[in-house]
Order: structure tokens, then C-alpha cells, then sequence
């Protein structure tokens, strides 16, 4: 598999459209997105709203980049991600979806290169509608509630020492995303698979 820097040309980052749904715990996918634009020059990238998503198309490091955010709520996501791909003709293995994910805790990160959904529905319908699960993906960890408590949990936002962990993630992934731009998903994977946030000071444990 190519691993150069020219892989990725869609990177998506999943969430929930329409403002009560802004920094919550399921919008992880947005937020990165977020950070991603607020990094480049004014005017870097344009916006369209194409394919039921926010979609904004300019240049990484001299070659075309495109970033997605899809408003056909999680559970349809497919719906967006697999039409846009089609229409710019990109194959599955040229996109990076980035999602919350309940199985890692608060303050890890995990970059895979494909894989099943695990769980997490806004990639299981991205994988039904592309007709491939060779997409690649990170996985910000969120942590898991209680039993029962799962939709509430991932529909709120972070507070308190979580709040200050969480920036540091926000971070730490748009750094991976560029990561894996700019050198390929196996030098990405060794530096942020291991990744973890800095110790709270003493005043905010």
C-alpha cells in the first residue's frame, strides 16, 4: 500500500449539524476540522455546501485537499462522504474520517488504515454507502458513560479537568491529521497511537 503523502485527498471529520449539537462529545469529527481551517491563512480554502456537507476545497503543501463536514446527521453520514468521493472521483483508501469513539478513553488518539466500525454508526454508514471499510480513520477517544447512558453522554460536552484535557486533544489530533499528510499513515500511526495528553497541574485535579 502507498504510504506517500499524496494518499489522502478527503479528509471527513463527522458530527451533528445545528448549534445545540456544537462541542459535544459527538462532534469531535467537526471540531478537528475546525482546527484544521483556523490554521491556514484566510481565504486558504473555499466553501461550498455540496453533497449535503459543508465542504471546503484548497491546497495542502502544493496538491489539492479537500475537508467535509456532513450535515445529514451521524447515522447518515455515508450518505454524504460516498457521493462527494464519487463526484471528485476519489477511491475509499484516499479518505480520512475522523470520529468520537467511546472505546478509548478521554486523552488517546488511534489512526487505522481500515477496519470494521466498531460500533460507531456514523462509520458503519459511511462503509455501507462507499461499498469498502478501506478508508482510513482516527479515532479520538471520549471515554464511556455508565450503562444506559450513552446518548446523553456523547450528545454533552466536556467540563471541568476533561474540558482542559480535551484541548489538548483537539490539538494533538489536527496534528496527526497533518501527520498523516504530509508523511504517510505509518510514521503518523508511531508517533500519535502513543500519544498522551500532558499531566493536569496540581490546581485543576
Amino acid at each position: 500500500m502507498n504510504d506517500g503523502r499524496e494518499e489522502i485527498r478527503l479528509v471527513v471529520g463527522l458530527g451533528n449539524p445545528g448549534s445545540e449539537y456544537d462541542g459535544t462529545r459527538h462532534n469531535v469529527g467537526f471540531m478537528v476540522i475546525d482546527r484544521l481551517l483556523a490554521a491556514f491563512p484566510a481565504g486558504r480554502f473555499e466553501e461550498k455546501h455540496v453533497a449535503e456537507s459543508r465542504v471546503f476545497t484548497g491546497n495542502f503543501r502544493g496538491r489539492s485537499l479537500i475537508l467535509q463536514k456532513p450535515l445529514t446527521f451521524m447515522n447518515l453520514s455515508g450518505n454524504a462522504v460516498a457521493p462527494l468521493a464519487r463526484k471528485l472521483g476519489i477511491a475509499p483508501e484516499a479518505i480520512l474520517v475522523i470520529s468520537d469513539d467511546l472505546d478509548l478513553p478521554l486523552g488517546r488518539l488511534r489512526l487505522r488504515a481500515g477496519g470494521a466500525d466498531g460500533g460507531h454508526n456514523g462509520l458503519k454508514s459511511i462503509i455501507a454507502e462507499l461499498g469498502s471499510a478501506s478508508f482510513k480513520r482516527l479515532r479520538v477517544g471520549i471515554g464511556r458513560p455508565k450503562p444506559g447512558e450513552t446518548v446523553d453522554y456523547v450528545l454533552s460536552k466536556f467540563e471541568g479537568g476533561d474540558a482542559e484535557t480535551f484541548e489538548a486533544v483537539l490539538a494533538a489530533s489536527a496534528d496527526a491529521v497533518r501527520a498523516v499528510l504530509t508523511g504517510g499513515m505509518s510514521r503518523a500511526m508511531n508517533k500519535f497511537n502513543a500519544w498522551a495528553p500532558p499531566e493536569k497541574s496540581e490546581t485543576n485535579q
